[in-house]
């Protein structure tokens, strides 16, 4: 196993012109890690391939590798509703991902449906979806690298509905990239989930989250609501209510040996809560 950092959790660190993404660089192999993921659009000049170049090249000369590349995509509705389009454009961002030295590509599927549309249900939506997956894994596969989409954004978020996905697919280059902590987002016990993923599992984010019951009164700032009306707040690794020792024990007993990324977006300093959730991460994968 192996522990990266999230460029997202670096938040308004890695938008500032005092810290920026070689800072984050410096501070990920500081602090022992062994990798970075980058995140689409978090960084200056994230999209420019000098700028990749440049972030390849002072990985290497710290050591680190770029474990994986997050960019958004709507397979249903993107580039105006062009599935090729949106293939195409993906791909293009597959090229970047390369540039940037990245051995794993994690795209979304889609961002939800309209009113009135036959994708309300998820079942109707995979043979298009399964499409433009397939299409862009086997673009990456041909550049070496492993395509994943992730359990976020309500959507596709439930486990078995991003399992069904990936089954549909059934691409030796198309996996998922579980995320411990999203399955709360979906009112989903995060153990029961990863369990039934793990046998999917490409590349991990390690998230956690406080949980307060949607019956409670609004706790405030910070918080925001599942799909079911329950209250979340997000968490320094260990510290919430998504069992994140149990759900790396699942993934560990698996035979899951790669990446985990820390991802963290709480209300403490970023610094601190990624360097705190790391150990705690480290120390989860050890006890297991």
């Amino acid at each position: 196993m192996k522990v990266c950092v999230s460029t997202y959790s670096f938040g308004p660190y890695i938008k500032s012109e005092e810290f920026g993404i070689f800072r984050a660089i410096d501070f990920a192999a500081e602090n022992g890690f062994d990798g970075i993921e980058i995140v689409d659009g978090m960084h200056k000049d994230c999209a420019d391939p000098e700028t990749a170049k440049r972030v390849l090249e002072y990985c290497n000369e710290k050591n680190l590798e770029v474990a994986s590349f997050c960019t958004g995509a709507d397979l249903l509705y993107g580039s105006g509703g062009d599935l090729d389009a949106e293939i195409d454009r993906v791909c293009h961002i597959v090229d970047l991902a390369a540039a940037y030295g990245a051995k794993c590509f994690r795209h979304d599927v889609a961002y939800g449906c309209e009113k009135d549309s036959e994708y309300k249900l998820y079942a109707n939506a995979i043979p298009r979806m399964a499409k433009g997956c397939l299409a862009i894994s086997k673009y990456a596969k041909e550049k070496g690298i492993q395509t994943t989409t992730e359990n976020h954004g309500f959507y596709s978020q439930d486990h078995m509905r991003v399992a069904s996905l990936i089954s549909a697919v059934n691409y030796d280059n198309f996996g998922a990239l579980v995320d411990i902590g999203n399955f709360m987002c979906a009112d989903e016990e995060p153990t029961v989930a990863v369990g039934v993923m793990a046998p999917y599992c490409k590349m991990v984010h390690a998230k956690d989250f406080y949980f307060k019951s949607g019956s409670e009164i609004a706790p405030g700032n910070g918080w925001f609501r599942s799909r079911a009306g329950n209250y979340l707040r997000a968490a320094i690794i260990g510290h919430g209510n998504a069992h994140a020792c149990q759900s790396l024990g699942i993934l560990k007993r698996s035979g899951y040996d790669g990446y985990i990324s820390v991802e963290f977006e709480g209300h403490e300093d970023r610094l601190l809560g990624i360097k705190e959730g790391a150990l705690n991460l480290r120390r989860f994968w050890e006890m297991n």
